[in-house]
């Protein structure tokens, strides 16, 4: 190379560094410092060919971050620094790339957009998402609601030809979808790592039919997708209303069940719910096992709890777990996150996990679930901690293990509603507000004098206020 040449690749080089460093600054107003030091901090800028700016980041996950995040602002922002610029190419940096940066250089099966030629088993990883090594059969706790699910998953993961095509998991945010596809992954790579699976959400699908199209590549990506043993596609409803994305999906499904490979889908609704998709694709979706997740019950939460707090190595409380159990009702992941932050709580600030503590950690998750307390909704809650009947509440038996959950109940009305004592008093049965009065006193002076009393009193109030 000539000295003239060195210097107008150095010119070169510095253009570009000086146009990243303007890119970077746009990007970094936008985003903040922090999505910047974790995102765009690591990015090495590489070269530029034929309008194709060349950068590398160190890891795969990196990089999938930012093409899925940031690449099409990336590319929107430098083409405005420099017009000439078209593309941005990411690649991975391999330890010899960190070790000696050489511009241009590319790796089979590490570059996003990587043509065929890389190692089939090294692409089709690359096209998967990360798994979650968590989420394994082994840490999923069954209960009634999701039990149809964890079981057709299992016989998926289990079996060498597809026992239904496709299996369709649907229910709501946080309920298990996820946890049991990345579990049949693991199980089907650990067991048969020469099976090809790939995981992905829909909208990563749909992102990388965009690019092969922007890059005039469908055969490729047609290649890619049809080739696999395993195709799991997460959140589907995302393609509602995407027509060709949805079309694509639908040859993609044809061509894989046809030569007898797996499929796995999941959704917030049921197939035919799913507005927006065409009739065609919805038949298809139908056609194989459609399994649903059921809203959780107490007990499974609590057996999730349980099992979660055996992971964390923790000895919390049973009455902790309970009242999170009756609090946190909607969202398995909201469950496992507050009991997540008790747990770090105690052990960073050195306080045992005890209900105040936790009530005091989880305010603003436990107010998101605050409403309305009313007595009948007490007169139930009271009626199943003490294993008695609702009708109990408003009988005239006097028995002492009626009489006592009946007074709590009356405590619990005065204590949690605006309710008058007369109001109270004919919610239970036509009773006098004196007869309410008694009760509120009696359970006072029991919990003055009986710690367990006491504790069950403060558990209920703790799971139905606000």
């Amino acid at each position: 190379m000539t000295t003239d040449e060195t210097a107008r690749g150095s010119e070169s080089k510095n253009n570009l560094n000086a146009q990243w460093a303007a890119v970077c600054g746009l990007l970094r107003a936008e985003i903040g410092e922090a999505a910047y030091q974790s995102w765009l901090k690591p990015i090495t800028v590489r070269d530029i060919q034929s309008g194709e700016v060349k950068i590398s980041v160190p890891t795969r996950f990196m990089r999938d971050w930012i093409v899925a995040h940031y690449l099409d602002r990336l590319t929107d922002l430098w083409g405005k620094q420099n017009p000439a610029v078209t593309a941005i190419d990411i690649a991975i940096q391999s330890e010899r790339e960190a070790l000696a940066p050489l511009p241009g250089k590319k790796h089979a099966g590490d570059v996003a957009g990587a043509r065929p030629g890389s190692q089939s088993t090294r692409y089709s990883s690359d096209l998967s998402a990360p798994l979650d090594r968590r989420c394994t059969f082994e840490q999923f706790v069954v209960g009634k609601p999701n039990e149809f699910a964890y079981a057709a998953s299992r016989r998926v993961a289990e079996a060498a030809k597809p026992p239904f095509n496709p299996l369709f998991l649907y229910g709501g945010v946080g309920l298990g979808k996820t946890h049991l596809m990345h579990a049949i992954a693991w199980h089907i790579r650990e067991r048969t790592p020469k099976r090809t699976v790939i995981y992905l959400s829909a909208e990563k699908f749909m992102y990388r039919f965009i690019r092969a199209l922007r890059e005039q590549n469908t055969v490729d990506f047609k290649d890619q997708f049809r080739s696999v043993d395993v195709l799991m596609i997460d959140d589907v409803q995302f393609i509602s209303g995407k027509d060709s994305t949805q079309e694509e999906f639908f040859h993609t499904f044809n061509s894989l069940v046809d030569q007898g490979r797996q499929i796995v889908i999941s959704a917030d609704k049921s197939p035919s719910d799913l507005e927006g998709m065409e009739e065609r694709l919805i038949s298809r979706l139908n056609c194989g096992l459609v399994a649903d997740i059921h809203a959780t019950t107490y007990e499974l939460r609590l057996g999730i709890l349980q099992s979660k707090a055996e992971q964390l190595a923790v000895k919390v409380p049973q009455k902790v777990l309970e009242f999170l159990a009756h609090k946190i009702t909607a969202n398995v992941r909201e469950l496992e996150g507050g009991l997540n932050r008790v747990v770090a709580h105690a052990q960073l600030v050195g306080r045992d996990i005890t209900l105040e503590t936790t009530q005091e950690v989880l305010h603003d998750l436990l107010r998101a679930n605050d409403r309305r307390v009313t007595i009948e909704e007490i007169q139930k809650r009271v009626a199943a901690h003490f294993n008695i009947r609702v009708s109990d509440m408003h009988s005239a038996r006097r028995a002492r293990s009626v009489a006592r959950p009946r007074q709590v109940a009356m405590y619990l009305a005065k204590q949690l509603t605006a309710r008058s004592l007369p109001e109270i008093g004919r919610k239970f049965g036509g009773r006098d507000h004196t007869t309410v009065m008694h009760a509120v006193k009696k359970v006072e002076e029991l919990r003055e004098h009986d710690s367990s009393f006491a504790e069950d009193v403060e558990l209920l109030r703790r799971m139905l206020e606000g």
